[in-house]
């Protein structure tokens, strides 16, 4: 199973837009990751997000290059501060590739215990739009590869 992580492509200050939703910047970032996974032919059977505005609309986004199966669905457990237990209790469920869209400390957290059974150290510098992909074998999981919006052309 491969579990692709994403951090929410970069979105407004809550000074100029309350509800934060993308940046141009963070669109177009996120557009170019998308089209990159969409040419390495990745594929998962559903996309997960937090629900925040920033989250839901760079799922959306990679949805539209990436036609999930199963589709898009709003998460619980994958907010800022979220028990990370939350998602390792439901992934020990899933078998099929999936992708999670949330945010930081969140993600930091899950990939660490993910990857080293200690959810406080740090295993993974996330960037905003950017993608981790673990892989989970038999019951251990390994980092796959990761990709930033800086790294596709």
């Amino acid at each position: 199973m491969k579990l692709c992580i994403v951090q929410h492509a970069e979105a407004n200050p809550a000074e100029v837009d309350p509800s934060r939703g993308l940046t141009p910047k963070g669109v177009a970032d996120t557009r170019k990751v998308a089209a990159y996974l969409h040419k390495i032919h990745l594929e998962v059977k559903h996309i997960y997000h937090s629900g925040k505005a920033r989250a839901h609309e760079t799922a959306a986004i990679l949805a539209e290059y990436l036609k999930p199966v199963t589709g898009v669905t709003k998460a619980e457990g994958l907010g800022p501060q979220d028990d990370v237990e939350i998602w390792i209790e439901r992934l020990k469920l899933l078998d099929e590739d999936v992708m999670i869209v949330g945010h930081l400390p969140h993600l930091r957290r899950l990939a660490a215990l993910l990857l080293c059974g200690d959810p406080e150290k740090t295993v993974v510098h996330f960037r905003m739009g950017g993608v981790v992909c673990l892989l989970r074998t038999e019951d251990a999981w390994s980092l796959e590869w990761a990709i930033t919006p800086e790294a596709v052309l």
